[in-house]
């Protein structure tokens, strides 16, 4: 049994890694929304009287800025490349 479920999990890691390749967009979201679980309580806990899913919220826009923030400081830096 425990051997069968390592076999599974190593054939789900294979898996995700063949369509990262592939469908880069659906393990970003998810790895941003992972990310966002470390977050909003952070600003649910530093921020008082806000709601759970406004700090949520917050946690999202933050990766979302911070996301653009590199991407454009990467267009800046090397525009060659787009």
């Amino acid at each position: 049994m425990k051997s069968f479920l390592v076999m599974d999990v190593l054939e789900g890691i294979s898996f995700v890694w063949v369509r990262w390749r592939r469908q880069k967009l659906p393990l970003q979201l998810l790895i941003a929304l992972c990310l966002n679980l470390a977050i909003a309580p952070a600003v649910y806990a530093a921020v008082g009287g806000v709601q759970r899913r406004q700090a949520w919220a917050i946690g999202l826009l933050g990766l979302v800025t911070l996301g653009l923030t590199i991407y454009l400081f990467d267009v800046v830096f090397r525009p060659e490349r787009y």
